[in-house]
């Protein structure tokens, strides 16, 4: 029962996260400064992930494993400019194929 209140916490919490950038007054992002940070902050965020996602080891440890070269085949296919789709099951196939020669 603990599990399912955490969980339906968790969801309220993030529907009311949601609903609070629908109710953020409009003057409160107006202004070069505020429209600058607003318009890089998902890049910035989406970069943050992607770089922990990748280096996480156990423990906190830097890994360096298949992970590492499939988001390099990504980076080189969308240099590219390939389709978004053939970036996304690239990579998974370099991980996959790495992983299934025994390089973890």
């Amino acid at each position: 029962m603990n599990t399912w209140v955490t969980v339906l916490a968790a969801c309220l919490l993030a529907y009311l996260l949601k609903l609070s950038g629908f109710v953020v007054p409009e003057s409160w992002m107006q202004g070069p400064r505020r429209s600058r940070i607003t318009t890089l902050l998902p890049a910035a965020l989406l970069s943050g992930l992607i770089v922990t996602q990748t280096f996480a080891g156990s423990a906190g440890a830097i890994a360096l494993d298949a992970r590492l070269v499939a988001v390099l085949v990504a980076g080189v296919l969308l240099w590219f400019r390939a389709n978004f789709l053939v970036v996304v099951f690239g990579a998974a196939a370099v991980a996959a194929l790495l992983r299934a020669a025994g390089w973890s």
